[in-house]
């Protein structure tokens, strides 16, 4: 008996590093994600023959961990505001606390009332994804399986650091599994992002290989009958690039609708959290230590681990939507060379059509009318650059008041 588990364990394992970095289709490359989610109890799906299935046993399971996280997020904000737990945590740390744990568990919340809409989300773009090449799955799953793998590690160690200070064991709890449904649920936002960007590639592709098939033509002038039994096939070719590139904007679309409040919780949390921990650590140089809960070691640590993720995390995410985002206006630029290098009315007319598809979809990524681009961070970077100043300008005033008052109360004892 336990040489047969022995033997299926093994199997199983044998199986993951298999899949590990060599992705072939849509569910190989998204099975590190798949698997994390599933732990995390926020993936009720099951996948049968390539078709996504609400599996009602993982849905029971998703229902039971929900209440508990809402439990938890509960009793964290009473122990926190009400009782007072932890004792030495100050004006500022609440309020970055309360702020933390409101929107972290709101993320979790909407996780799994939209667990439908995004079951068929996925269920779309595997269908998108299927006319990619192996090559492209392969270089994906290089970034993707990296990223997804090395992320958990790193949560996992940021969390072991954690769960050493002296804090309830309820807070670090729902701490804990806030932060991994979080990355995880912008993991899966990013993966599915980078997928529909190899998509929008592909299509970018097979445009250049019809242009060229048309520049060929003209060069070496063929006759009136070749350009009879070409031009269908070069049209049917162009009608189902016109099809797809339907279907991936349609995807974007609706990633906009079902991820749009997690991905503005995530820009929220990143901003609030970037802030606050900076002007710890302003405090902290100055030796204000009513903000401080840990011992000075650790929390020198945590607050350069909390910066480096948060950004880090907000960086990849806008690099994914602004190259998907690039990739699909190159879209535009190669029908337009097209229609340059082409003599044919017909295929003319259905480039005119394949452009004003194109101008007409708008394949930006936003969360809630907030654009996800360069600029986003740009803004943010400079925003917080701007809060920072005018602390620092407060703090040294307010320092400067303190020595001058003590130096008056010195001289009438005196």
């Amino acid at each position: 008996m336990f040489s047969l588990l022995s033997k299926l364990q093994k199997g199983a394992n044998a199986k993951m590093w298999k899949r590990l970095f060599h992705a072939t289709d849509f569910e190989s490359l998204m099975y590190p994600s798949f698997t994390f989610c599933y732990i995390l109890g926020i993936f009720p799906y099951k996948i049968n023959a390539s078709a996504f299935g609400i599996s009602k046993p993982r849905y029971i399971i998703s229902t039971v961990v929900m209440c508990v996280c809402f439990i938890g997020l509960l009793s964290s904000l009473y122990m926190m505001d009400i009782c007072g737990i932890p004792k030495s945590t100050g004006v500022p740390r609440t309020l970055e606390r309360n702020c933390y744990y409101i929107l972290s568990g709101f993320a979790a919340v909407v996780t799994y009332i939209l667990s439908g809409p995004r079951m068929r989300l996925l269920q779309s773009i595997m269908e998108i994804s299927w006319k990619l090449p192996p090559e492209s799955y392969q270089k994906l799953s290089r970034l993707i399986h990296a990223k997804d793998t090395l992320g958990s590690l790193f949560l996992v160690i940021q969390i072991s650091i954690y769960f050493t200070t002296n804090i309830h064991i309820i807070l670090k709890l729902f701490v804990a599994y806030v932060v991994l449904v979080v990355f995880h649920m912008d993991m899966m936002y990013m993966n599915c992002v980078c997928v529909l960007k190899a998509c929008f590639k592909q299509i970018n592709d097979n445009l250049e290989h019809i242009r060229d098939h048309m520049i060929n033509d003209e060069v070496y002038h063929l006759d009136r009958m070749h350009y009879k039994q070409r031009s269908p096939v070069l049209l049917i070719k162009l009608k189902a690039l016109e099809k797809q590139h339907r279907m991936i904007s349609d995807a974007v679309q609706r990633m906009n609708m079902i991820f749009s409040l997690q991905l503005l919780v995530t820009i929220i949390l990143t901003f609030i959290e970037i802030t606050f921990q900076l002007y710890f650590r302003i405090v902290y140089w100055l030796k204000d230590i009513s903000v401080i809960m840990l011992d000075d070691d650790i929390y020198e640590m945590m607050m350069i681990i909390f910066i480096t993720y948060h950004f880090t995390k907000i960086m990849m995410i806008v690099w994914a939507c602004e190259s998907t985002k690039n990739q699909a206006l190159q879209i535009g630029t190669t029908v337009h060379d097209a229609f340059n290098s082409t003599g044919d009315n017909e295929i003319k007319s259905e480039l005119q059509l394949f452009s004003l598809q194109i101008l007409h979809r708008k394949n930006i990524f936003s969360a809630m009318g907030l654009t996800v681009d360069a600029s986003l961070l740009t803004a943010m970077v400079g925003n917080i650059s701007t809060y920072l100043l005018i602390l620092i300008q407060f703090l040294n005033m307010k320092h400067f008041c303190a020595k001058e008052i003590a130096t008056n109360v010195t001289e009438i004892i005196q």
